[in-house]
């Protein structure tokens, strides 16, 4: 199976260049589903036809979907939802229906993994193509499960065993339901199967991100951003589409200035962005709506490609051995050095560049050695470990 995440800054056109690549696969004979992971859903609009949150069938070979957290939560997170209904209820909020009560911060982002987890493992389709929302929620869905990973590794077994003793005393104190040992089992079986998602997701022959960009300054900056956060998770990043490219036959004085720019940036683009290849999509004299013209728009962007093959696979974190010290090199495109902090805790080293802040549990074969020192240069942090 393959997994094809189309991710970029809003407005830059990822639904129609996810729905265009699903298209085209489709029609080359896979059994294809494209779904979209963005609450304020758009896909439905590009195909041109009303989606639900179930699969539904476009043509042959092809589905698509909305994910809706709500539904997945009536779908199958039953003693969770039971419990947070009783928990809210028990001190009478009134005007909120228990959907409201059941959806939290983040629950977009679970329900999109856990489906995608169960097509994965039914083999349900053989190619998922996945509309994401704007690069930061896209940033959130790909690093909830290891955000996850630390909680449920550090607290969960203490905070269950604590509520276990504390349950009969405090329950009647409080006056509101702690949880029973079969609401935390579920929460822990989700845990399981976001980690079974980060394994797919760091599968580099399986999973690939693209990033969409229009040639324009901000989205471009944006995407930096994104390629080096996605970087320093380990994400195959197999490709970049260059997105409504004024086509060079418009001698349109109007566009003539735009044209400029757009060759100026998309040159920018090119030099940010190698190796990695370039897939170009005109700007169409026409909206992009229906499958008359997402064919049109699949077959501009992948005129002789197979668009479900993996485009570039350059392995970005790396661990080598020199005399009696190893490296771990992590690349780490548009950064500044000054910008860079590094700390070690047990077997985690911790990264941080701004406001991004990366737990890289280390390898097993340096998990008793310590941080000797650290260099970065030529887009790479070289961290030497040693002292067993």
């Amino acid at each position: 199976m393959r997994i094809i995440l189309y991710t970029g800054k809003g407005g830059v056109g990822k639904t129609s260049i996810a729905a265009a690549t699903a298209l085209k696969i489709a029609r080359s004979g896979k059994k294809t589903l494209i779904v979209s992971t963005d609450a304020a859903h758009s896909l439905g609009d590009s195909l041109d036809i009303k989606l639900s949150p179930e699969p539904v069938e476009i043509e042959t070979n092809l589905w698509a979907q909305e994910i809706d957290s709500a539904h997945e939560v009536e779908q199958g997170w039953g003693k969770i939802q039971e419990y947070l209904t009783t928990l809210f209820t028990s001190k009478t909020i009134k005007n909120i229906t228990t959907e409201e009560l059941t959806i939290f911060p983040g629950m977009e982002d679970l329900a999109s993994l856990l489906r995608i987890l169960r097509y994965y493992k039914e083999k349900t389709f053989e190619v998922i193509i996945i509309d994401c929302a704007p690069t930061g929620e896209t940033l959130a869905l790909l690093s909830f499960p290891e955000m996850l990973r630390w909680w449920m590794d550090k607290l969960f077994p203490f905070k269950r065993k604590m509520l276990k003793v504390v349950r009969p005393v405090i329950q009647p104190v409080l006056g509101i339901p702690m949880p029973h040992d079969s609401v935390m089992a579920e929460i822990e079986h989700v845990y399981e199967q976001l980690d079974e998602m980060k394994t797919i997701f760091s599968d580099r022959e399986v999973t690939s991100i693209r990033i969409v960009v229009n040639p324009e300054k901000m989205v471009i900056k944006e995407a930096q951003r994104s390629f080096t956060y996605l970087n320093i998770y380990d994400f195959n990043i197999d490709a970049v589409i260059i997105n409504r490219v004024i086509p060079d036959g418009v001698s349109d004085e109007y566009f003539s200035v735009w044209k400029e720019i757009q060759k100026k940036y998309r040159q920018t683009i090119e030099e940010s962005f190698s190796p990695l290849p370039f897939f170009n999509a005109p700007l169409f004299e026409r909206e992009i709506v229906g499958c008359a013209m997402l064919e049109r728009l699949g077959n501009e962007l992948f005129p002789e490609t197979d668009p479900a093959a993996v485009m570039h696979n350059t392995r970005l974190q790396q661990v080598e051995k020199q005399g009696d010290e190893y490296v771990f090199s992590i690349t780490m495109p548009f950064v500044e050095k000054q910008d860079l902090s590094l700390n070690q805790k047990g077997d985690e080293v911790i990264v941080r560049t701004g406001n991004v802040k990366r737990t890289i549990t280390l390898p097993r074969t340096l998990v008793n050695s310590t941080i000797l020192g650290a260099k970065f240069e030529n887009e790479q942090l070289r961290i030497r470990f040693g002292g067993k």
